[in-house]
């Protein structure tokens, strides 16, 4: 019996990696196996002897919840990807069978592996016995890990620095520029505005665009535009690689092998993404830094309990906070519910934990009802969100619009404009749908039309869930990749006389651009740069703690877990620089549960 067993998980298992179901969708019976003939029976010759080797492992319980959710990932992410909704499983008896043995061969692989993990995590030591061979390079190393680093990784980056000189451009932090020099762009209309002659909104983080648009103007008043852009491109490339090397320096004090620490200091100097995102304007890349030093304190905290803290440690803790509130509109909400749970894992400090509270919170409550009203600032608008219940409403309309009555027509249409909704909707990106959102909207609005979503919820659940899967399966589906790196020159600057171009070295960009567009296709090194797989990591990292009954790092993760559902309640699907602070972390995170716990 538990042969057959065995031959039926491993038959379920080459259904989930060999058998392509979206081609048996397309009528395409000839490829319906990835690997053809020969590959499909070698597929079935290593699962047969990996499952054989893991009869060995106990499974936990905690191992099984995590290997299903795993599993459904795989399987509605794979039917979201191929066709926009649930059909690839749903769409007859047929295929719901197909997709039931696909999804125990996943089950079963997901929990093998992840036994693997836990049990090598448990047996191995990773932590630095100083018996590892070195040489002149590495005792360097060892000696100054923090400036070896630091200058490594600026050397790495230098081709990109030059390349793209000044600073990288994209759409959000031109139009921060053009509102610092109060020019009215978009964001001016989908709010009504406190003062009609200021046009700059927290829609981006004021402190952001002061920063950006301060540096410009510098460059102005010296008479150059680019020159100005670059002085903020070397504080962001500072701070950037002075966390990195920061987290190295760290991670030694940790005991962490030199061989992990050379490995990690190599991926921040080398993958492409790290120098291309030090070089964009965008928001997210000093947000994820200070987020970055944030799980070092959290770290810090749980294994020193805040013993020897220092009267200034405390002020640097404020100000890091106080940081992480100013740069991304959402990081109060990340010190919400993490920042309060610091006086559980260290209750010997409570008091001075709490001061630090009081003042962060504080200072955000003065700068968001205070500071930005007496400058006229008008907050960003209420549709940033509602990205959610939007794109089920505007998913609704497309596919059962003929079923609303004309009560339910009219609330919709005070909301969102219902004559173009249908069009508009983007099943990836809330955008379209957002952008005719009506300003002028009153409560009294708002609440009909969320009592004809909540209607609609009832008569359609599934086509909800379908909206909501499709603008974020890609956060948790490794086989996903969008929106990646930023490169291209943004000329909206330009057109309002500012003198922002590229200099002309070209052909090196187009091939710095080409090899980042390409990394995340590698093979296995391109994980590094993957959203589901960095999302999964750290649901395995979790359950790891659970598994172990290490609460108190279920905080160190906890900030990371708020910005997951960040991007889930978001706009975009598979955003990439939504999830740039954990991406930048995970070497960090990883080397954390590397470490010896006590």
């Amino acid at each position: 019996m538990q042969k057959l067993k065995q031959y039926l998980l491993v038959l379920c298992t080459f259904m989930a990696l060999g058998f392509n179901i979206y081609n048996l969708y397309e009528g395409d019976t000839r490829n319906l196996f990835k690997l053809g003939i020969l590959g499909s029976v070698l597929l079935i010759y290593f699962i047969f002897k990996f499952y054989q080797k893991s009869s060995i492992i106990k499974k936990k319980k905690s191992l099984k919840v995590l290997s299903l959710i795993l599993a459904f990932f795989m399987i509605f992410g794979n039917s979201f990807m191929q066709v926009g909704s649930t059909t690839l499983i749903f769409k007859n008896i047929g295929y719901f069978l197909i997709s039931i043995v696909m999804f125990i061969g996943y089950y079963y692989l997901f929990l093998v592996l992840i036994s693997y993990l836990f049990r090598y995590l448990d047996k191995n030591n990773f932590t630095d016995s100083n018996k590892e061979k070195s040489n002149k390079l590495i005792n360097t190393f060892k000696k100054h890990p923090f400036l070896f680093s630091f200058v490594f990784i600026i050397i790495c980056w230098l081709p990109y620095i030059i390349s793209y000189y000044p600073i990288i451009l994209s759409p959000d932090p031109s139009f921060q520029i053009k509102q610092f020099f109060g020019i009215r762009t978009k964001y001016a209309d989908y709010a009504i505005l406190l003062d009609e002659n200021v046009v700059m909104t927290n829609h981006h983080p004021v402190t952001h665009t002061v920063l950006l648009g301060s540096c410009l103007k510098l460059g102005t008043m010296i008479g150059n535009d680019n020159l100005g852009l670059f002085f903020y491109s070397i504080i962001q490339i500072t701070i950037l690689a002075g966390v990195f090397a920061f987290s190295i320096y760290y991670m030694q004090k940790m005991h962490l092998k030199t061989k992990y620490l050379i490995g990690v200091l190599i991926i921040y100097a080398l993958v492409p993404m790290f120098p291309l995102y030090a070089m964009s304007g965008v928001k997210d890349v000093l947000f994820g830094a200070f987020i970055f030093l944030y799980l070092i304190f959290l770290h810090n905290l749980i294994k020193t309990k805040g013993v020897g803290y220092k009267w200034w440690h405390y002020l640097l803790i404020i100000i890091l906070l106080i940081l992480i509130c100013l740069f991304r509109n959402n990081g109060i909400h990340v010190l919400i519910l993490s920042l309060p749970f610091t006086i559980i894992v260290a209750r010997k400090i409570w008091r001075q934990l709490l001061i630090v509270m009081v003042c962060v919170f504080g200072f955000y409550g003065v700068f968001d009802k205070v500071i930005l009203p007496y400058f006229k600032i008008t907050p960003g608008s209420i549709r940033e969100v509602l990205s959610v219940p939007f794109q089920q409403t505007a998913r609704y309309v497309l596919y059962h619009g003929d079923e609303l009555n004309s009560e339910e027509i009219a609330a919709i249409d005070k909301i969102l404009g219902i004559d173009t909704l249908a069009e508009r909707y983007d099943p990836e990106l809330a955008d379209d749908v957002k952008n005719e959102f009506n300003k002028y909207a009153t409560d009294e609005d708002l609440k009909a039309y969320f009592k004809v979503w909540f209607n609609c919820l009832l008569k359609h659940p599934g086509t909800y869930i379908e909206a909501t899967m499709n603008n974020v399966y890609g956060f948790f589906y490794p086989e996903k990749t969008k929106w990646y790196v930023y490169y291209n020159f943004d000329d909206r600057i330009t057109e309002d006389g500012f003198d922002y171009h590229y200099n002309s070295l070209s052909g090196m960009r187009n091939i710095l651009s080409s090899v980042a567009v390409a990394f995340p296709y590698i093979p296995v090194v391109g994980l590094i740069s993957n959203i589901g797989f960095n999302v999964w990591l750290i649901l395995a990292f979790l359950t790891y703690a659970i598994y172990k009954k290490l609460y108190k790092y279920i905080l160190f993760l906890a900030p990371v877990i708020v910005l997951i559902l960040v991007c889930v309640v978001g706009p975009a699907n598979t955003y990439f620089r939504y999830a740039l602070p954990f991406i930048f972390a995970m070497p960090f995170i990883i080397g954390v549960f590397l470490e010896k716990k006590d």
